[in-house]
Protein backbone atom coordinates (compact mmCIF):
# COMPACT_ATOMS: atom_id res chain seq x y z
CA UNK A 1 0.00 0.00 0.00
CA UNK A 2 1.69 3.25 -1.06
CA UNK A 3 2.23 6.05 1.43
CA UNK A 4 0.38 9.27 0.53
CA UNK A 5 2.79 11.89 -0.77
CA UNK A 6 1.63 14.70 1.53
CA UNK A 7 2.40 12.88 4.80
CA UNK A 8 6.16 13.53 4.75
CA UNK A 9 7.55 16.78 3.43
CA UNK A 10 10.13 16.98 0.63
CA UNK A 11 10.09 13.28 -0.17
CA UNK A 12 11.65 12.25 3.14
CA UNK A 13 10.47 9.10 4.89
CA UNK A 14 9.40 8.74 8.49
CA UNK A 15 11.85 9.71 11.20
CA UNK A 16 13.60 7.14 13.33
CA UNK A 17 11.27 7.85 16.24
CA UNK A 18 8.23 7.36 13.99
CA UNK A 19 9.61 4.00 12.88
CA UNK A 20 10.25 3.00 16.49
CA UNK A 21 6.66 3.92 17.41
CA UNK A 22 5.36 1.84 14.52
CA UNK A 23 7.62 -1.06 15.53
CA UNK A 24 6.33 -0.86 19.08
CA UNK A 25 2.73 -0.82 17.87
CA UNK A 26 3.19 -3.84 15.63
CA UNK A 27 5.09 -5.71 18.33
CA UNK A 28 2.44 -4.83 20.89
CA UNK A 29 -0.30 -6.26 18.66
CA UNK A 30 1.65 -9.46 18.00
CA UNK A 31 2.47 -9.84 21.69
CA UNK A 32 -1.17 -9.31 22.66
CA UNK A 33 -2.30 -11.99 20.20
CA UNK A 34 0.27 -14.52 21.40
CA UNK A 35 -0.53 -13.64 25.01
CA UNK A 36 -4.21 -14.31 24.37
CA UNK A 37 -3.43 -17.72 22.89
CA UNK A 38 -0.83 -18.93 25.36
CA UNK A 39 -2.35 -17.23 28.39
CA UNK A 40 -5.81 -18.49 27.56
CA UNK A 41 -4.74 -22.09 27.14
CA UNK A 42 -2.61 -22.08 30.29
CA UNK A 43 -5.36 -20.44 32.36
CA UNK A 44 -7.87 -23.01 31.15
CA UNK A 45 -5.40 -25.78 31.96
CA UNK A 46 -5.10 -24.45 35.52
CA UNK A 47 -8.87 -24.57 35.82
CA UNK A 48 -9.58 -20.85 36.00
CA UNK A 49 -13.08 -19.72 35.13
CA UNK A 50 -15.03 -16.48 35.00
CA UNK A 51 -13.44 -13.32 36.34
CA UNK A 52 -10.19 -15.09 37.29
CA UNK A 53 -9.80 -16.28 33.71
CA UNK A 54 -10.39 -12.82 32.24
CA UNK A 55 -8.04 -11.12 34.71
CA UNK A 56 -5.27 -13.65 34.16
CA UNK A 57 -5.52 -13.63 30.36
CA UNK A 58 -5.65 -9.82 30.30
CA UNK A 59 -2.53 -9.57 32.44
CA UNK A 60 -0.65 -12.06 30.26
CA UNK A 61 -1.74 -10.18 27.12
CA UNK A 62 -0.49 -6.83 28.43
CA UNK A 63 2.79 -8.31 29.60
CA UNK A 64 3.39 -10.09 26.31
CA UNK A 65 2.43 -7.02 24.29
CA UNK A 66 4.65 -4.70 26.31
CA UNK A 67 7.62 -7.04 26.20
CA UNK A 68 7.43 -7.85 22.50
CA UNK A 69 6.64 -4.25 21.61
CA UNK A 70 9.67 -3.02 23.53
CA UNK A 71 11.98 -5.46 21.78
CA UNK A 72 10.52 -4.58 18.39
CA UNK A 73 11.05 -0.87 19.10
CA UNK A 74 14.64 -1.50 20.15
CA UNK A 75 15.28 -3.60 17.05
CA UNK A 76 13.78 -0.93 14.83
CA UNK A 77 15.89 1.73 16.54
CA UNK A 78 19.04 -0.29 15.91
CA UNK A 79 18.19 -0.49 12.22
CA UNK A 80 17.70 3.30 11.86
Amino acid sequence: MPVPSNVYSHGQGPSCFDRMKMGFGIGFCVGMASGALFGGFSALRYGLRGRELINNVGKVMLQGGGTFGTFMAIGTGIRC
